[in-house]
C-alpha cells in the first residue's frame, strides 16, 4: 500500500485529479482556495490513498491552510509526492516543484491543463523537461481524466526511486547548509532539505529545529547568514537570494522545454477582464449577475416547480397517505403526527427544493467559469476601505451557500486579524438555508418583485458586514496593513457533468438535512404544538410552544412581528433556519389552505420584510457556531458572534419597520 501526496500551486487542479484518482467527489473550483485542509481517498485500483494538500506557492507557510500542507511534509512520510503543475503557468509553478524535489521522496510531475497550454500557444517538450528535473513528467487533463491511467502506472514503477535533487547554491549558502546539517541529530531528515526550509524562514522548520538545536545558537546563526548574504549579493534577505537562485534554474529549463509558437496574442480572458474587473463597471456587473441568479432561482424557473412540488405534496401525497392512514385504522395521534408534524413541517422545507438547487447551480457556475476570483478582485478596493482585502470576499461569497464552509474558507487569508474579522462577518452572509424562509415571504406576499426583494437582503447582509469590519477593525480586531495577491485563472466553459455533480454536492445537504435533523425537529415542535399544561390534543394556542414563544413575542413587538408564532419559530430556528418554515408549517398548519394563505392573515408585506431582515442577520445555526468556536479555538468569540449577531438584527430590522411605516408601507 503506497501513499500518495499531491501538492501544487492554488488552482492546479489538484482536488479535479483527487476525483479522478479516488472515484469520490471534493469540492472543486475554479478559482483559489478550494482545498483548505487535506482530504484522504483510495486510489481505485485500491493500491494505496491519496492525500489532497491545500494549494502552496511555497513550503514556506503564510496561511492556516498552506500551514496544513508544510506540517504534513515535516511530522508524516509519503511514499510519493505527485507534483500538480499547472502547464500554463510553469515557471511560477516551478518554484514549488523545486522545494519537492529536494525533499527525498520520489516524485511524479502531473502536467496538468496541457489543453489550456496549447491554446495559449505553448509547446512542451515534455521528454526534454524530463531529462531537465530528472523526474518522470506525465501530460494529464484533470477536468476530463486524460492521462490519468497513466500517471498512476508512472507512480507505481516510479516508487523504487527516492533520491532528492541536489540542486547548487554557491558557496555562501552550501557552507551554511553543511554547518546547519553537522548540527542536527541523526534522526532528523531530510537534512538538507530541512536546512534550506530554515534559511528561507519557514517558521514551522524553526520550531522543529529548536527542539534538539540550541535556539540561541540557531538565531545567531540565522542573523550572520543573513549579514553575509545582503554583504555580498546586494539582496535584501537569504529567501530571495535563494529564490533568484531557482528562478536561474528555472529559466535555463524553461528555454531548453518550452517552445511559443504564438506571441502577442491578447487571451480572450484578458479581454473579458477589462470589462467585468474594470472599477466602475465591476460592482455594477456583478449585481446584476445576481439580480439574473434570483430571477431565474424565484420568477423564471425555481418557483414555478417549487409551486408544482408544493401540489403534489400537500395534495396527492398527503392525501394519498390520510386514506391510508384510515385504511389501516390508524389512532388520531398518529394520523397527527404524520400529517401536521412530519408533513407539515418536512414538506413545508421541502418544497423550496427546486429553488435551492438552481441556486447552487449557478454558484457552481460562478465558481468553474473562473467568475469568482474576479468577484474578490472587484471587492478589493472596497474590502480594503472597511479593514480587509479582496481574498475575505471569496469566504463571504462561498457563505451564500453555506455558512460552514465559508468560514473554513477563511483559512486562505494569511494576516490573523483579518482571518478572525472574516470569520465573524460570514454568517451575515445568506445562505441557503435563510432562502427556504425568503421563498415563503417573497411568494406570499412581493409576487412581482421576489427576485428584487431577495436581492436586497443578500445586498443588506453584505453592507451589514462591511459596516461592522470597519468599525471592528478600529476597536476589537485592529489589522495590520496585508497585501492583496490573488491569481485570476482563465474563463472555461463549465462541464454538464461537473455542473450537476457540483451541484448535487451542495444541494444533497439540505436534502439530507430535511430527511434527518428537520424531521427530528418537526416531530418535537409538533409534539410541544400538540401538548399543553392542559394535557394531549390542545389547541395550539394553549400549548408548550404557545408558551415558549410568549417569552420572546413582547420583545419582538416593535419590530412588528410581536406573536408567539413568529417567536417560536426564530427560537427552533437557532438549531437551523430551514426549520423557521417548518415550525409555522405545524403552527399554521389548516385544512383549507396552505401555508402562504395562513401567513398572509398574521403578517403585513412590511411585517414580514422586517422578519426577513431579522432571520438574515440574527444568531447563526448551531453548526455555524461549531465551526466559529473550531476556526477560532476562542469561546469568547463564539458568544460574540453569537451576541453582536442578535444585537445588530434587532436595531436594524426595528429601523427597516419604522421607516417603514414614516413611509406608508404596510
Amino acid at each position: 500500500m503506497i501513499t500518495v501526496a499531491l501538492a501544487g500551486n492554488p488552482n492546479t487542479g489538484k482536488t479535479s485529479l483527487f476525483n479522478t484518482m479516488t472515484s469520490s467527489y471534493e469540492y472543486v473550483g475554479n478559482w483559489a482556495g478550494v482545498t483548505v485542509e487535506k482530504k484522504v481517498g483510495t486510489l481505485t485500483s485500491k493500491r494505496g490513498k491519496v492525500i489532497d494538500l491545500p494549494g502552496i506557492y511555497s513550503l514556506s507557510p503564510l496561511s492556516e491552510d498552506e500551514g496544513v500542507a508544510s506540517r504534513y511534509l515535516l511530522e508524516e512520510s509519503p511514499s510519493i509526492l505527485l507534483n500538480v503543475v499547472d502547464a500554463s503557468q510553469l515557471e511560477r509553478n516551478l518554484h514549488l516543484t523545486v522545494q519537492l524535489l529536494e525533499y527525498g521522496v520520489p516524485v511524479v510531475i502531473a502536467l496538468n491543463m496541457i489543453d489550456v497550454a496549447e491554446a495559449r500557444g505553448l509547446h512542451i517538450d515534455v521528454r526534454e523537461l524530463e531529462e531537465q528535473l530528472g523526474v518522470k513528467v506525465v501530460p494529464v487533463v484533470a477536468r476530463s481524466g486524460r492521462g490519468c491511467a497513466e500517471l498512476e502506472r508512472v507512480m507505481t514503477a516510479e516508487i523504487r526511486q527516492n533520491e532528492s535533487r541536489r540542486f547548487d547554491y554557491g558557496p555562501l549558502l552550501e557552507k551554511a547548509i553543511s554547518e546547519l546539517e553537522a548540527k542536527m541529530p541523526i534522526q532528523m531528515e531530510p537534512k538538507r532539505w530541512l536546512a534550506l526550509q530554515f534559511l528561507e524562514g519557514n517558521i514551522l522548520v524553526l520550531q522543529q529545529l529548536r527542539k534538539f538545536i540550541d535556539p540561541t545558537w540557531l538565531q545567531s546563526f540565522y542573523d550572520g547568514i543573513e549579514r553575509e548574504v545582503r554583504q555580498s549579493t546586494g539582496m535584501r534577505d537569504t529567501r530571495q537570494y535563494i529564490r533568484s537562485q531557482r528562478a536561474a534554474m528555472i529559466d535555463g529549463w524553461l528555454q531548453r522545454a518550452v517552445r511559443e509558437t504564438k506571441k502577442d496574442r491578447r487571451m480572450l480572458s484578458e479581454r473579458i477582464d477589462d470589462i467585468v474587473t474594470n472599477k466602475v463597471l465591476g460592482i455594477p456587473i456583478f449585481l446584476a449577475f445576481m439580480y439574473l441568479t434570483f430571477k431565474l432561482t424565484f420568477d423564471w424557473i425555481g418557483t414555478p416547480l417549487s409551486d408544482q412540488l408544493d401540489a403534489l405534496l400537500n395534495g396527492p401525497v398527503k392525501n394519498g397517505i390520510g386514506s391510508l392512514l384510515d385504511t389501516f385504522g390508524a389512532a388520531e395521534f398518529i394520523k397527527s403526527v404524520i400529517l401536521e408534524g412530519i408533513i407539515g413541517g418536512v414538506g413545508g422545507v421541502l418544497v423550496f427544493v427546486p429553488q435551492i438547487f438552481m441556486l447552487f447551480l449557478i454558484i457552481s457556475f460562478i465558481e468553474d467559469s473562473g467568475y469568482m476570483a474576479r468577484i474578490a478582485a472587484v471587492m478589493d478596493r472596497l474590502m480594503e476601505g472597511v479593514g480587509l482585502n479582496g481574498k475575505a470576499f471569496i469566504p463571504m461569497i462561498i457563505g451564500f451557500g453555506c455558512n460552514v464552509p465559508g468560514i473554513m474558507a477563511a483559512r486562505t487569508i494569511e494576516q490573523p486579524k483579518e482571518r478572525l474579522l472574516t470569520i465573524l462577518l460570514t454568517p451575515l452572509m445568506s445562505c441557503s438555508a435563510r432562502l427556504s424562509v425568503y421563498s415563503l415571504f417573497v411568494g406570499t406576499f412581493f409576487k412581482s418583485n421576489q427576485a428584487l426583494i431577495v436581492l436586497s437582503l443578500y445586498v443588506l447582509g453584505v453592507v451589514v458586514a462591511l459596516l461592522l469590519a470597519k468599525v471592528f477593525s478600529l476597536t476589537i480586531a485592529k489589522s495590520e496593513q496585508s497585501l492583496f495577491v490573488i491569481e485570476l485563472p482563465p474563463y472555461r466553459i463549465p462541464q454538464w457533468r461537473t455542473l450537476v455533480r457540483s451541484t448535487w454536492e451542495k444541494g444533497k445537504g439540505f436534502v439530507r438535512k430535511a430527511g434527518t435533523f428537520i424531521f427530528g425537529g418537526s416531530v418535537v415542535i409538533w409534539l410541544l404544538g400538540y401538548t399543553g399544561p392542559g394535557g394531549w390534543n390542545v389547541p395550539m394556542n394553549e400549548s408548550f410552544l404557545q408558551a415558549i414563544g410568549s417569552i420572546v413575542a413582547p420583545v419582538l413587538a416593535p419590530l412588528g412581528f410581536g406573536n408567539w408564532q413568529a417567536g417560536a419559530a426564530l427560537l427552533t430556528g437557532f438549531l437551523a433556519k430551514e426549520v423557521v418554515v417548518s415550525t409555522m408549517g405545524i403552527i399554521y398548519a389548516a385544512p383549507d389552505g396552505g401555508l402562504s394563505e395562513m401567513i398572509s392573515q398574521f403578517f403585513t408585506p412590511l411585517q414580514a420584510f422586517s422578519f426577513m431582515v431579522f432571520i438574515l442577520l440574527y444568531v447563526p445555526c448551531l453548526a455555524t457556531v461549531g465551526v466559529i468556536r473550531k476556526e477560532t479555538g476562542s469561546a469568547r468569540w463564539t458568544w460574540f458572534s453569537i451576541g453582536y449577531a442578535l444585537a445588530i438584527a434587532y436595531v436594524i430590522a426595528l429601523i427597516v419597520y419604522n421607516i417603514g411605516k414614516v413611509l406608508g408601507f404596510h
